[in-house]
Formats: C-alpha cells, structure tokens, sequence
C-alpha cells in the first residue's frame, strides 16, 4: 500500500557537483520500500512545478526509520528540491512500482550502473549484503570526478570495478566493454560463459539505455538472468495517465505497452523491447 506522507528532511547535501542525497524521516517508507521502487515527490511548496517528480529509493535505515533518495539536478523540480533545508517538510507518496527480484541460489551476481542509475542498486546492495550475498559492482561514469558512492558500496562488502570514457581512473572505455572483459577471463571469472561452476547468474543493471540494451543482450548470449530498471517520464505514479508507457514484447516478435510506473519501473531485461 502506498500513502501521501510528509516527511522531515534530516539531510540533503551535495555529495559531487550536481548531485544530492536527501534524507527523509518516514518509517512507514522504511518498512514497506523494497529495491527498486520509488517514490514520487513534490518538490516545490506551491503548485509550480504542478507534477510531482519519480526518484528512485536510494538507501534505507531502518532502525533510524530514514530513506535517502540520490538525485542529479536536471530541471526546476530537483533545483528546488536542493533548496530543502534539515527540519522541512517533503510531500511524497509512495513507496511505488516493482522493484528487482532478490536472487536465490549459490550464484554469484553482479550490478551494473552508468552515471546516476547508481542511485536505485545501493539499495538492492544494501539487500544483498544482509543476505549474505556478495556481489561484483561495475560503475560506469564519464570521469573519476562523477564516481558516485565508491566507498559504501565496499563498505558493504561488495568489490566495485570501475570504467571511466575519459581513462582518469580504473577501466578506460565503456561499462559494458568491462563487464564484457571480465566475462571473458579478465579478472571476475577463469573462463567465458555464465551458470557454469557457480559462474554468474544474476545481473542488475541501471543506467543509460543503450547500456542496458548490450547488457541484455550479453545476458541473453550467456544464459544469465537480468533485470533492468527503466526510467520513464511519470506523471501521476500509479499507472492513470500511461505517460510512462514503454515496450514490452509481447511473445510474438512484437510489443504492447506497459506502464513502468505499475509494472516496473524493473522489468525482466528479456522483456523489453529495445530500439
């Protein structure tokens, strides 16, 4: 069940340039939010911005009964929820959508983000390490100075392996061209192929969509799960206006529409219809 609920700012700082982490007191959140859901926020006291905004849960402290949302300021509503100040109060209704399945098994896992889809994987991360699920984390940015969140995510216990498209830190190229690498013996595996001797078998993925359509297809070359979390423009958040409508295959070669808001935004990445 999802509510309207106004929530007490305890934080909201700039952790890079551009980028916030806003942390809100809402226990009712904190208990029923499950990765890779959302929630959808009014940023503005006034009714400009009209539409609230979807931004992915981030963290979850449950026993501080705290959520964290990441956000980059992108338009005049993550403007003016930088504005937010510790002691205000946020609009937000939620939590929202259906989130990433949580794997079962001996498999080993990895996630895999580019730029800001690191925000929704820290908390599938923060599942997974209470599971005692460990998995390889390979963060794709443009530079080393957009590297979000490097630290806690080892904090955890999961390794992180970074790509940058300049070469200032870690693997210089693509994210996709690293995770590629590794599959083929570079470092994560001692030989190609996934589901083989506890190889790999699950993938996460968010990020820009033409990552996450290679990432789909070299799950699919492998044999491997993998979910995608897609991000739609929104605006009502509970599937009335089809505004987030995106394609799903539909068994035959071609497609129908679903609403990522209700049905996602985390789809089977064998599901999508990527163009």
């Amino acid at each position: 069940m999802s509510l309207v609920i106004d929530a007490k700012v305890v934080q909201n700082k700039q952790i890079i340039p551009g980028h916030y982490r806003i942390t809100l007191a809402t226990p009712y959140c904190t208990e029923k939010a499950r990765p890779g859901q959302f929630l959808h926020v009014r940023c503005g006291s006034t009714q400009d911005p009209l539409l609230r905004r979807p931004i992915s849960i981030h963290a979850v402290d449950p026993q501080a009964g705290e959520v964290s949302l990441l956000y980059r300021v992108a338009g005049r509503g993550t403007a003016l929820l930088a504005e937010y100040r510790v002691g205000d109060m946020v609009s937000i209704f939620g939590p929202l959508g259906r989130g990433f399945t949580l794997p079962k098994g001996d498999g080993k896992v990895c996630v895999v983000s580019g730029g800001i889809g690191i925000a929704p994987l820290y908390f599938l991360l923060q599942k997974l390490a209470g599971l005692g699920i460990f998995a390889t984390v390979f963060q794709g940015v443009a530079t080393a100075k957009q590297i979000l969140i490097e630290d806690e995510i080892r904090e955890l216990g999961h390794s992180v392996v970074v790509a940058t498209d300049d070469g200032t830190k870690g693997f210089h190229g693509t994210v996709t061209s690293l995770f590629e690498d590794f599959l083929r013996g570079g470092g994560l595996v001692s030989k190609p192929g996934i589901n083989e001797d506890g190889l790999v078998s699950c993938i996460f993925t968010c990020g820009p969509p033409a990552m996450m359509k290679r990432l789909s297809e070299i799950a699919a070359q492998q044999g491997a799960y993998c979910e995608v979390s897609l991000e739609e423009r929104m605006g009502c958040g509970v599937g009335a206006c089809l505004s987030c409508a995106c394609k799903i295959k539909d068994g035959s070669g071609w497609f129908h529409y679903r609403r990522a808001c209700v049905e996602g935004p985390v789809f089977p990445a064998g599901e999508v219809f990527w163009e």
